[in-house]
């Protein structure tokens, strides 16, 4: 079928006439997500590292050592760099001030020379007119060649020329915005987000030090680490044991690119491998990690055969990786990405560099640290042991399941056999089972009762996890495996939702089933199947009328409509709902909330679940001492 008349256009309708040009920044406007990647919270901090990123690529280049970011008591946020300042002065072929082409060309700046800069972070010229397109104001202040100049915008419009406003021995570039709440859901900035990405960027550049204050609360911080990548790793495993320190330090240079990497193993078993690429985080890896991985694996069997430490055996992949914290930070000139967003690196030199690297320095390493190795291998070879049973486990599980040709027995299946029509009903306890098993739609809810709290997959070796019994009835009930093996296209739900009462052990067991299925069964989150139910926290009634409510506010504007009289129910356990109330508020996809899991960045959501659900206490301690002021409706 023709495309324009499918659209509902008349083919005269489609002429010279209806072709539109986006002049200068007003395709930026039109189509914000295209180049920050969404409108809500995610793309608000978006415009901070963009600017940041630029003061990062001055400290890369040698020519800054100090980036201070402001959030002021207005909304606003100020970014400065001591760096070399964005270049004054006209430009003939274009008939502007550099500043001005800087600002609002979105395909103009120095990194496209590689003569200004070798490496470089951010949208390579794109960032700073974005953030100017986006902002409700813009203000750029630059110190260079012994004058200061400035020039402010409104959504990327220049109020006037470039002013000289003083004069100045010193350098570097100032920029003040405030974002347009015409275009994004929120113009509040998060605190901890932004405190989050700065710390990793100090890390990543040890000759940075970065700056950080709050004016609206009176908080800031500074950022500054002599250790670099070692002293991340050092931070990322402050919650866990380590089998051997210091961290593996290896770093050097091959085919053009610059190489950081650190790794450190502790007694756990998960995998917490981080990569960079210029100071970008690649979440979804690329040729850097399929380097450090496959020559990881190398050296390590080499070593242990050479030194008659692995006998007739070879490790697998997973087995060297167990436990292991690491840090890959390469450098490069014009890096190639896969996709927009950045998260996977393209270029093939990373893994030939890397892999060379490695090969070389850690096998030095491990000559010279022959305790450090042969507690890795030793480490190594119990995983391999491990993966074998667990492995076995799986089969005669697999088998089992086969041959019952059954579902658990708590589980009230639904009579829907399409997976993307059903949902599950995860639920704490017999009570709040009995209540849901009622008050749902047979047609395509599920409902499994939990008996008591699962066993917290952080901690347990992977070959216990299947001993527990609410974990091997959740793996059958879910379909799709878990693990290495887990496979998210054989699910039988497509649903997952968790419904738990708000009190502490409501929570608690909230926590260990997304420690479950963030470890054990990722893609689950991955591919949005996860959600939290949330049931209200309050029924306001007067008479025959009635309300629920899901926080305070909530039951304060209930209580005011119904006026003298009302009373006012807490409900601290679903079980206490009848079946009717359970499906009205919670279950009745007309009406009901839920808040789907997602995994904003994988690098953080690793250190929280270490944190929570690991052996060290005092990590643990600290964050909730740093978040107590957040938690709203405790009930203890």
């Amino acid at each position: 079928m023709d495309g324009k008349k499918q659209q509902g256009l008349r083919d005269d309708d489609y002429n010279a006439g209806t072709i539109i040009v986006l002049k200068g920044l007003e395709a930026v406007r039109k189509r914000p997500g295209m180049y920050i990647g969404s409108t809500d919270g995610r793309g608000l901090h978006h415009l901070v590292y963009e600017i940041v990123d630029n003061g990062i690529d001055e400290v890369m280049a040698g020519y800054a050592k100090n980036v201070s970011v402001t959030i002021n008591e207005d909304g606003s946020v100020t970014v400065s760099d001591d760096g070399r300042g964005i270049p004054v002065g006209m430009n003939e072929e274009e008939g502007k001030d550099a500043l001005e082409i800087c600002l609002t060309d979105l395909h103009a700046g120095g990194k496209f020379n590689q003569s200004a800069y070798k490496v470089s972070g951010g949208l390579h010229g794109v960032g700073a007119s974005v953030v100017n397109a986006l902002s409700k104001y813009f203000v750029a202040t630059v110190e260079r060649e012994g004058s200061i100049y400035r020039q402010t915008y409104h959504i990327g419009i220049p109020d006037g020329p470039v002013e000289v406003i003083g004069t100045s021995d010193k350098t570097g570039t100032t920029i003040t915005f405030y974002p347009d709440d015409e275009i994004f859901e929120t113009t509040v900035f998060d605190y901890e987000e932004l405190q989050y990405r700065f710390r990793n960027q100090a890390f990543l550049n040890k000759e940075a030090t970065i700056f950080f204050e709050d004016k609206r609360v009176g908080r800031s911080e500074k950022f500054h680490y002599e250790g670099g990548v070692s002293e991340f790793v050092l931070y990322l495993n402050r919650s866990k044991k380590a089998i051997h320190d210091p961290p593996i330090a290896l770093a050097g240079e091959r085919y053009g690119v610059q190489m950081d990497i650190a790794l450190q193993y502790t007694d756990g078993y998960n995998e917490a491998v981080d990569s960079f690429v210029n100071t970008i985080y690649t979440p979804e890896g690329g040729h850097h990690l399929t380097g450090f991985r496959a020559s990881l694996t190398k050296t390590i069997n080499d070593y242990g055969k050479v030194n008659g430490l692995l006998k007739d055996t070879t490790l697998e992949g997973g087995d060297v990786r167990e436990g292991l914290t690491a840090i890959i930070s390469i450098r490069m000139p014009d890096p190639q990405f896969e996709g927009q967003t950045k998260t996977k690196l393209g270029s093939s030199i990373a893994q030939k560099a890397v892999s060379s690297l490695m090969n070389e320095k850690l096998a030095e390493y491990l000559l010279e640290n022959p305790a450090v190795a042969a507690a890795i291998i030793k480490k190594s070879i119990f995983a391999m042991e491990t993966r074998k049973a667990l492995e076995k486990q799986k089969r005669t599980l697999r088998k089992g399941a086969l041959e019952s040709n059954s579902l658990p027995g708590k589980l009230a299946d639904c009579s829907e056999k399409d997976p993307a029509k059903c949902e599950l009903y995860i639920v704490e306890g017999e009570s709040a089972g009995g209540s849901a098993k009622q008050g749902r739609d047979r047609a395509f809810q599920a409902i499994l009762p939990l008996r008591g709290k699962i066993l917290n997959v952080e901690k347990a070796r992977p070959d216990k996890v299947l001993d527990n019994e609410e974990i091997r009835n959740l793996m059958i009930a879910i379909g799709g495996g878990i693990g290495d093996e887990f496979d998210v296209a054989k699910i039988r739900y497509h649903n997952i939702v968790i419904m738990t009462d708000a009190d502490i052990d409501g929570a608690h067991i909230g926590t260990l089933l997304l420690t479950l299925f963030y470890r054990k069964m990722k893609p689950l989150i991955e591919h949005g199947h996860i959600f939290l139910a949330m049931p209200p926290l309050y029924r306001v009634s007067k008479g025959k009328k009635e309300a629920y409510a899901y926080n305070e506010g909530e039951m304060a504007k209930a209580l005011e409509e119904f006026g003298q009289g009302a009373n006012v129910s807490r409900y601290k356990g679903l079980g206490e709902m009848n079946p009717q109330q359970l499906w009205e508020t919670t279950m009745d996809p007309e009406t009901r909330l839920m808040k789907r899991v997602e995994i904003e960045d994988g690098m953080l959501a690793d250190q929280l679940f270490s944190i929570l659900m690991g052996d060290d206490v005092d990590p643990r301690r600290e964050f909730i001492i740093e978040h107590a002021h957040e938690v709203i409706n405790l009930d203890v």
